[in-house]
């Protein structure tokens, strides 16, 4: 590419994941129908939770909230990614990878926030249950909802309007299928030493107070467990935690690996695959996670067909 001597770079190019068409053909093939696996799951979940009384707790409340981010957080990366596979030219506005980048952390952080929340509910569910009612009031799940968006939403903010603040005057080519810190940073003509430090900070220490509270609360809740005297009520009180703390492992664990390291070590094709897998494959696991793992849920879909079915 040819060589830029400002800083208002009109477009950028993402790489993509491969140079061969016939691995972009199949890619996008297999991430359409992910992505519409996780259209329809996600939103079916927020649908029969919404659809179903006998699912307006908690729990659910912030599991319709956590499918609404999963269905957005994949529509921001997957229909710009299927667009580029098939594209000749893989053009993304300045604005428009800003835009993207700044919706990417904001439903990111948003996730994880909504994880730890989740944890906390599970806490009170199982080691105060005659207390839950009191304690999870609609006030306070309403409350920590609000939190979750407004943080996120001033983290996102923060990143991008540092990220704007960078000069580009040499290659607009973002070796990445996606506008994320990382790489554009990697293009930046000036030091970005304080931006990437502000960042770090930003993400790490929300990632590190999130990882900190699930950890204590799953650590009291495993203490509360294993004092169960009944094999059958250790079974039922884990089964209540399982698919959350399956979740958990999952997003955190690919967050992680993906951010919590210096640019020095970056790696295009590793952190490509993760990046794959938390923006694209996530979101569609994260409903299969909760439903297939949860009889409320499942007794829920036979109680909406049956209705769907005397209703005929």
């Amino acid at each position: 590419m040819g060589r830029r001597n400002n800083s208002n770079v009109p477009d950028f190019i993402l790489v993509g994941l491969t140079d061969s068409e016939e691995v972009r053909l199949a890619l996008f093939h297999l991430f359409l129908l992910i992505y519409l696996v996780t259209v329809l799951g996600n939103a079916g979940m927020i649908l029969i939770i919404r659809l179903d009384l006998q699912l307006h707790t908690p729990m659910y409340f912030f599991l319709s909230h956590l499918s609404f981010i999963d269905l957005s957080y994949s529509s921001v990366i997957t229909s710009k990614t299927l667009e580029n596979l098939i594209a000749s030219t893989k053009h993304i506005s300045f604005g428009g990878c800003l835009a993207q980048m700044y919706f990417l952390v904001f439903f990111g952080a948003t996730e994880f926030l909504l994880l730890t929340t989740m944890a906390y509910d599970r806490y009170v569910a199982i080691c105060k249950p005659l207390q839950y009612p009191v304690i999870m009031s609609p006030s306070l799940c309403y409350s920590l909802i609000i939190a979750c968006y407004l943080i996120a939403f001033s983290e996102s903010l923060v990143t991008v309007l540092f990220m704007n603040t960078l000069h580009f005057c040499d290659s607009n080519v973002v070796h990445h299928f996606f506008c994320d810190t990382t790489p554009i940073l990697a293009l930046s003509c000036t030091d970005t030493h304080d931006v990437e430090t502000i960042i770090f900070i930003l993400g790490g220490s929300s990632l590190v107070a999130s990882l900190i509270t699930i950890s204590v609360s799953y650590a009291i809740i495993l203490s509360t467990i294993l004092k169960i005297n009944s094999t059958l009520g250790k079974q039922k009180a884990f089964s209540t935690c399982a698919s959350h703390l399956l979740g958990v492992t999952i997003f955190f664990g690919t967050m992680i690996f993906t951010y919590l390291k210096p640019r020095s070590s970056y790696s295009l094709g590793k952190d490509q695959v993760a990046s794959v897998f938390y923006t694209i494959v996530i979101p569609m696991l994260n409903p299969l996670i909760y439903s297939l793992r949860n009889k409320e849920v499942k007794k829920a879909v036979i109680r909406l067909l049956q209705k769907t079915e005397s209703a005929r």
